[in-house]
């Protein structure tokens, strides 16, 4: 098992001109007698003696298995543990993301004025979307594959009830929409309802899903949703029978916030994959999780770990703990360009009890290319 870097996070971060990395924030540590005069700081270096006391830990923890019959009851009741968990906590457990703004601009008011402003027009993308999906929808004549690969001619409507989505005969939701997002694992909507807060941009159209249908309800019962420009559904995102209520090559952005770590690590890939169709040409996805060693993963005691890295919570609850290149191979694999991915090493302060906890997060953000002849 390789030791973290003892250097942090620099690696695979863009170069800015006082040579410190572009986000994350700007707070950094030079004296340790300082270290209880804020409540975060940046950019964390490791110690080779903490780096080695974070790998022995890990190896301590992971020594004994969760017994077999338990981990195939975490895995198909994930539902249930994940509806437990939101029916307690309601909406009360996690806060607003607004530092979603300065971590994903892409998210912020006018994207198509930042990243999408060399990208083709929505016309000339249409006509020059390949038409041959037939790996997504297995079944349908040519006809219909030509017209699923269009977001404009496809003809999947949307009848929607708390916790359900069922597929008629109309447009799809959003499909008037110029700038479409998709959050999946959306919980009560702390990365949602920030965005239709913050973004006013009127062709804007957000989809978010979640594996709970206690969540899902949350979302869609809070007085801010707006049915008009978010559509809320449940969805699991390793059900590979059941589709998304939109087409292929139709979304700008895809964001995933501390989900994919939830699921088991050998569905991943797959679901990376079917994501990725989703994406139009020069769309993006944008991720942030959970890093390897970070203290939660430190955190869990003998006897919780499913398998490498891979640990069940108290709840019944999920968490896998990531590399850089782990996710780059699921990623490119999936036929992404990297345009980021970097560590946040962040030393987090409970100022009151003086005790230091060590965050280990990974931030990264992958391009669907354009086709040829669109640029």
């Amino acid at each position: 098992m390789a030791s973290p870097k003892p250097e942090g996070a620099l690696e695979g971060t863009h170069a800015v001109p006082n040579g410190k990395r572009e986000r994350f924030g700007s707070r950094f540590l030079s004296d340790p007698a300082r270290v209880f005069q804020h409540n975060a700081w940046d950019n964390v270096q490791w110690s080779e003696e903490q780096a080695a006391a974070a790998e022995k830990k890990v190896r301590e923890n992971s020594a004994q298995l969760v017994p077999q019959e338990k981990q195939v009851d975490y895995e198909l009741n994930a539902h249930k543990y994940w509806n437990d968990f939101y029916k307690i906590h309601e909406n009360g457990f996690f806060k607003d993301r607004h530092w979603l703004f300065t971590e994903f601009p892409e998210l912020a008011p006018s994207p198509n004025q930042n990243h999408l402003k060399s990208l083709p027009s929505e016309a000339k993308w249409r006509e020059t979307l390949e038409c041959d999906h037939s790996e997504d929808r297995p079944g349908l004549s040519a006809e219909q594959h030509t017209c699923l690969s269009n977001p404009v001619a496809e003809k999947t409507g949307v009848t929607q009830k708390p916790g359900h989505l069922e597929l008629g005969a109309a447009e799809f939701p959003g499909s008037s929409a110029t700038y479409r997002i998709l959050e999946v694992g959306c919980g009560v909507g702390n990365t949602v309802f920030p965005i239709l807060q913050t973004n006013n941009d009127p062709g804007l159209f957000v989809y978010c899903c979640d594996f709970s249908s206690a969540a899902v309800e949350l979302v869609q019962t809070n007085p801010e949703y707006d049915p008009s420009r978010c559509l809320a559904f449940v969805h699991d995102l390793c059900d590979d029978e059941r589709s998304y209520p939109v087409p292929s090559d139709s979304l700008d952005v895809i964001v995933l916030i501390f989900v994919l770590s939830a699921i088991d690590p050998d569905k991943m890939q797959k679901a990376i994959h079917r994501l990725s169709r989703l994406l139009r040409p020069g769309g993006l996805m944008l991720l942030r999780d959970y890093g390897r060693y970070d203290m939660a993963q430190l955190r869990f005691r003998t006897g919780q770990c499913l398998s490498e890295h891979f640990y069940v919570r108290g709840d019944g609850t999920r968490v896998y703990f990531f590399t850089q290149d782990e996710l780059d191979t699921l990623f490119t694999a999936a036929g992404l360009e990297k345009v980021q991915n970097l560590v946040d090493r962040r030393l987090q302060v409970n100022r009151g009890k003086q005790l230091t906890m060590y965050r280990v997060w990974i931030q990264c953000k992958y391009r669907k290319p354009l086709l040829s002849g669109t640029a």
